[in-house]
């Protein structure tokens, strides 16, 4: 997932062991700090193809307001200042099995706390509404980077752990509305290029956390508290640029009924342009939800009527997690040190991975419009299982020719190039899209726990998939790229181009194949209440 991501403080890609063959030395397994705001739309209007086309560059460059920062920071300082702080109070150094220990709680916090964030965020979607949840969630960006700042001075790692906590909770809210806010905004044209500048500045927040992350930089032994607390930088931008924009139109109108204010976010959105077609088709979503109250989770997987898009949030959402591209990340240092790079100059080109996924991301959004997002995830887990085959083969014949280690590093950045182009920002869009107003936040929610769940147990038993199965460690992987590609070609349907409501009525139809066994399609199900 690189899978990807906000704002959020993604403390490493793993933690892992050498496995019998190329592995990892100590000081190369990396944290990082993941920031990211949210994204802001501003002027897509429909009055001609360019106007649309350079509006949209604007919107993408005020996405960079808040835009996401990972920064790595070593672990063998933290696992340093842990230990020196215990001696400290104790005048004791913790044994080397406790070490281990506290890392582990330390990395392990984060995908814990954007579990919490993801739970929370539809909640605060229905009750505050995307723009002032995503303000709300500041706090937390506010509060980790105090503690990040402070507690080396403090002498206390234990501000780091409620750090790691808060952030996650920080990225699990924001990685569940930042979309919804971004897909319920925009225009149907171009509403899967939109939600795409998510993964475009995800990647880039990797970029930039790696550059910063240098040695050269803060990456060095005294600057990791500045390096850890830079999430702040995002934070209060994202706090002083988000209220000059307008709240979900969808939200106004649907949830609180509100046409005045829904048209003048429009009107903000759109610029002068003529409104009455967009104001028709939200009229008719709204006639539609009438009555309705948001969904529950658990819901969500009773009715027949959602069986189509629940099934495809958890197989994909699943796939994007499990496809390995994370891993190989954690995997890249070790196949450049067997490639030939020198040990201190890997950080380096450790820095070209994460170009590739910005630049195949930056592809992506611009050609989403025009070739769906069906092609786009089978072309990415098609090409994913190729290279990640080569790169299997590559691995097991490494000590046969003396050229394969370069093969291996080649496979690296051609397999996080094929993530990017589909996955990486596709699987996002798919909450938005496949659900109506009413159900959006619960699966929302659904997707962003499902998403930590399976972040942490990849980051569990990557170690042991490592050990037991050595070079072919990709092998689980390549199943799980091949299962969402056949997944993606013969159950999910295209969205490109279509409103909500077409959406809806098209998945009615593939949840009840026989009209004459299924009821008519007349809108999202009536649930008498109004709490979330």
């Amino acid at each position: 997932m690189c899978t990807r991501p906000m704002p959020s403080c993604d403390l490493g890609r793993s933690t892992i062991q050498n496995p019998p063959g190329p592995g990892l030395s100590e000081e190369e397994l990396q944290l990082g700090v993941n920031c990211t705001g949210v994204a802001t739309l501003q002027g897509l209007t429909e009055t001609s193809d360019v106007q649309k086309r350079s509006r949209a560059c604007l919107y993408s460059g005020v996405r960079c307001v808040g835009s996401e920062e990972h920064a790595g920071v070593h672990a063998q300082h933290i696992q340093e200042f842990t230990n020196q702080t215990w001696q400290a109070r104790t005048g004791q150094p913790l044994p080397d099995h406790l070490i281990l220990i506290m890392w582990s709680l330390i990395v392990s916090l984060y995908p814990l706390g954007g579990l919490f964030g993801a739970l929370l965020a539809g909640p605060l979607a229905v009750m505050l509404g995307r723009k002032k949840s995503l303000l709300v969630n500041n706090v937390f960006v506010v509060a980790a980077a105090i503690l990040f700042g402070f507690s080396h001075r403090a002498g206390s790692f234990e501000m780091i752990m409620l750090g790691r906590l808060l952030m996650g909770v920080s990225a699990g809210v924001s990685m569940s509305i930042q979309p919804m806010y971004l897909g319920e905004s925009a225009p149907k044209e171009f509403r899967g290029a939109v939600a795409m500048t998510s993964a475009i500045f995800a990647a880039l927040g990797i970029v930039m956390g790696q550059v910063v992350g240098l040695r050269e930089l803060l990456g060095g032994q005294q600057a990791w508290p500045l390096l850890l607390a830079s999430c702040l930088v995002p934070g209060v931008l994202q706090l002083a640029s988000l209220p000059l924009l307008p709240e979900s139109p969808r939200y106004l109108l649907i949830d609180r009924g509100d046409t005045e204010a829904c048209l003048a976010a429009l009107r903000q959105l759109r610029g002068t342009e003529d409104l009455a077609a967009e104001l028709a088709e939200l009229e008719e979503e709204r006639v539609a939800c009438q009555g309705l109250r948001a969904w529950r989770p658990w819901e969500l997987f009773q009715d027949r009527t959602l069986r189509r898009q629940v099934v495809s949030l958890v197989v994909l959402g699943s796939a994007m997690e499990l496809c390995g591209n994370d891993s190989m990340y954690a995997y890249a240092s070790s196949v450049f040190r067997e490639a030939g790079v020198p040990p201190e100059k890997v950080q380096y080109a450790i820095i070209g991975t994460g170009c590739c996924e910005l630049l195949t991301a930056c592809i992506s959004c611009m050609v989403i419009e025009r070739v769906g997002r069906r092609v786009l995830l089978i072309g990415g887990y098609c090409l994913m299982t190729c290279w990640g085959s080569i790169f299997t083969a590559a691995l097991c014949l490494q000590g046969a020719f003396p050229w394969m280690p370069y093969l291996a590093m080649s496979c690296i950045f051609a397999f996080i190039l094929s993530f990017g182009i589909g996955p990486a920002g596709v699987t996002g869009i798919l909450a938005t899209e496949l659900f109506d107003q009413m159900a959006r936040p619960a699966a929302y929610m659904v997707c962003g726990a499902l998403m930590w769940i399976m972040l942490f147990l990849v980051g569990l038993g990557f170690p042991f998939i490592m050990e037991g199965l050595s070079y072919f460690l990709y092998v689980p992987f390549l199943v799980v790229c091949v299962c969402g590609a056949i997944y993606t070609g013969f159950f999910l349907p295209e969205t490109k181009g279509k409103t909500f409501l077409e959406i809806s009525e098209e998945l009615h139809r593939l949840n009840f194949p026989e009209r004459r066994q299924g009821p008519p399609w007349r809108g999202p199900k009536v649930i008498q209440s109004t709490e979330l």
